[in-house]
């Protein structure tokens, strides 16, 4: 699933900024270039000059969200919003961060304003359809899924979420019976996810596709993040406990710089409170 926030660079050559306006456009040079500790130090220098400089938080934010932390990064979308209500962007990532907090329902909420407010279309809404399974609502995370299909119909991991929102419901058998049809995903190893998913293959399929014709170490790194990441999903939908958080434990080890990996770390989190409570 691609990430859907997108930065924008604005042409500016800043040597002496007299301004907090110069020093907010320095600040988002930096940010695309992925310098973030400038960034962030830009954009509180900006936020100094004037503290009504909703531009300077959001910028601020969205490095303290690629450096993870997230608390730090809602603090500042917190501001950007009392600021301006209706801008849709910032909702729409702090939506992303309140999630990567564990605040299921909150990040709903602000996924819903975003669409609201127009920065998001509904069906293009994957994020959303995750936050909804881990809140628990799994029709709604399932119809948000099927909407994604009418937008892309070829993603596996689309077809993924909606079976594990439909085997919270109705059983595994009958999400495999209903698994949406994808024609080809060409992601490796997302077709032999599915197919294990379509009980068709076997766990250790997944995980010797993730490895096969000694992909390059980055590679390796991606491809065994998703193969684990779906196999700890797909033994947690078949109620294997132990299983599902080794799968999903070895996938947060497979550090990637995508949402998923953020989903994988929120369902790791979530495995191992069950698994205290359990043993209270």
């Amino acid at each position: 699933m691609a990430t859907f926030f997108v930065i924008l660079l604005v042409s500016c050559d800043v040597k002496d900024p007299s301004s907090a306006g110069d020093v907010v456009d320095e600040a988002r040079i930096a940010l695309v270039q992925g310098k973030f500790e400038t960034a962030i130090e830009l954009a509180s220098r900006a936020i100094a000059a004037d503290k009504s400089n909703e531009e300077a938080y959001f910028l601020r934010g969205q490095a303290y969200a690629a450096q993870r932390k997230h608390a730090e990064a809602v603090a500042d979308l917190d501001e950007v919003i009392k600021l301006n209500g209706k801008h849709g962007a910032a909702h729409d990532r702090r939506g992303e961060e309140r999630f990567k907090l564990g605040r299921f329902e909150e990040s709903i909420a602000d996924f819903d304003k975003a669409i609201e407010l127009g920065a998001r279309r509904q069906r293009e809404h994957w994020q959303r359809g995750i936050a909804h399974y881990y809140a628990g609502q799994y029709e709604k995370g399932q119809k948000q899924f099927e909407a994604y299909q009418t937008f892309e119909d070829n993603d596996v991991e689309n077809a993924v979420w909606r079976y594990l929102c439909m085997a919270r419901r109705l059983g595994v058998e009958k999400a495999r019976d209903d698994l949406l049809k994808i024609r080809r995903d060409t992601r490796v190893p997302m077709m032999e996810v599915y197919d294990l998913y379509a009980g068709k293959l076997k766990p250790e399929d997944v995980v010797k596709a993730a490895t096969a014709g000694d992909p390059k170490p980055a590679v390796r790194n991606q491809q065994l993040f998703y193969a684990h990441l779906y196999l700890g999903l797909y033994y947690d939908a078949g109620g294997d406990a132990k299983l599902a958080a080794k799968h999903i434990d070895e996938a947060v080890k497979h550090k990637i710089g995508h949402y998923m990996w953020d989903v994988a770390k929120v369902h790791a989190e979530v495995l191992a409170k069950g698994a205290r409570k359990k043993a209270k």
